[in-house]
């Protein structure tokens, strides 16, 4: 049996067992295929170094007052450890800031998986969206040329003299480096209640139907039911900015809508049957993402499990794959512990993170005058 066709046949037998609640028994070696370890892209290292001090430096947003850091903290796997992210001064944000992890492998983006693979334009929109951090890229490229070690960084990435098109370019090589590594799954460390976790999740539990592959997502949007999180109707700040960004997105009736349409943006189809569907999350990291869903209700993994074990939640859009699955207590504290071994080492070392902060001052240029800009 080839690669493609073992794996079509795990797929086509998870979504059987979904439906039906049977077990199912997986050979070891299409398992690890179909599975992980996460295999990193190439990077070219002087754009990826450009793009890490990039990353870093909050003089990328409109006051200076945010970095892309600022949400995406490495010692949390790049997530904020909020239920609802923060945002550009004078805003609040209205869904979870997810993981960075593997995200340059990733299909799409954003929970509503309203952008492709191209890392360019994820970029692009989270410097410019105003309640991110609100950057006019004109005035970003003049505050780049004016510090030297820009300047000579830029020249080494080949991308010339600093500007807008050589930022969307070396921000998006530094993610690449963002993949995971050391993680006891990938090692074959599973402790032997990790191993019974991993047995649930692609047998009874039938997780694997939506978590599959090395990022363990299908990168597709479903609707799970998941409830609101009442923060963001309560919370005039983001509930303004949800109303902005619903406004901008078609989102009909929007004034008095009450719950985050997710991927209805999308296609907006006349049923309304896309309300309520995000993009499946990976699994990877997960010891250092709390709280999770797309908007942080949950604050443990148990308590995510018993929500999939009680069949998801109440949504008339809910895929009706979900059913209850009748795992006990301590079957659902083994898949917790297997979830747990799917994080390994936080990239908060000298390789990811700068060694001090970007300096956000300029010395003084004697002769300014005369000195071309």
């Amino acid at each position: 049996m080839s690669t493609s066709q073992s794996g079509g046949y795990i797929r086509l037998a998870l979504f059987s067992a979904l439906l039906s609640g049977s077990a199912l028994v997986f050979p070891a070696t299409t398992v690890a295929q179909d599975f992980g370890p996460v295999a990193a892209p190439e990077v070219n290292p002087a754009r990826a170094e450009l793009g890490k001090r990039l990353f870093f430096d909050k003089r990328l947003s409109g006051d200076a007052a945010l970095s892309c850091s600022s949400c995406h903290q490495p010692d949390k796997a790049f997530t904020d450890g909020l239920a609802l992210s923060e945002a550009y001064p004078g805003s609040k944000g209205f869904r979870n800031t997810p993981t960075l992890m593997n995200t340059a492998l990733r299909a799409n983006w954003f929970h509503d998986s309203r952008i492709g693979t191209n890392l360019n334009d994820v970029t692009r929109e989270n410097l410019t969206e105003d309640y991110i951090m609100n950057m006019d890229m004109r005035l970003m490229q003049e505050r780049i040329k004016q510090d030297p070690v820009y300047v000579e960084m830029f020249e080494k990435a080949g991308l010339g003299e600093p500007s807008n098109g050589g930022v969307r370019k070396a921000i998006p090589e530094y993610l690449k480096t963002l993949i995971s590594r050391g993680a006891p799954f990938d090692k074959g460390e599973m402790s032997p209640a990790a191993q019974r976790g991993f047995d649930l999740f692609r047998g009874k539990a039938g997780c694997a139907a939506c978590h599959s592959g090395p990022l363990f997502t299908d990168d597709k949007v479903h609707n799970i039911g998941v409830p609101e999180n009442p923060d963001l109707w309560s919370d005039p700040m983001r509930h303004m900015t949800w109303v902005a960004f619903a406004s901008f997105m078609g989102v009909e009736n929007y004034m008095n809508m009450r719950r985050d349409v997710g991927a209805q943006i999308l296609r907006h189809p006349a049923d309304g049957r896309d309300i309520g569907s995000f993009r499946t999350p990976t699994l990877r990291e997960l010891k250092y993402t709390a709280p999770y869903m797309h908007n942080g209700v949950f604050d443990t993994l148990f308590e995510v499990v018993s929500f999939y074990n009680q069949g998801g939640g109440d949504d008339p859009n809910k895929d009706p794959r979900l059913r209850p699955l009748g795992l006990t207590h301590a079957e659902q504290k083994d898949i917790v512990v297997f979830l747990e071994s799917l994080s390994g080492d936080l990239l908060n070392t000298p390789e990811f993170v700068p060694a001090a902060p970007v300096p956000t001052n300029y010395d003084a240029i004697e002769n300014w005058r005369e000195t071309t800009n």
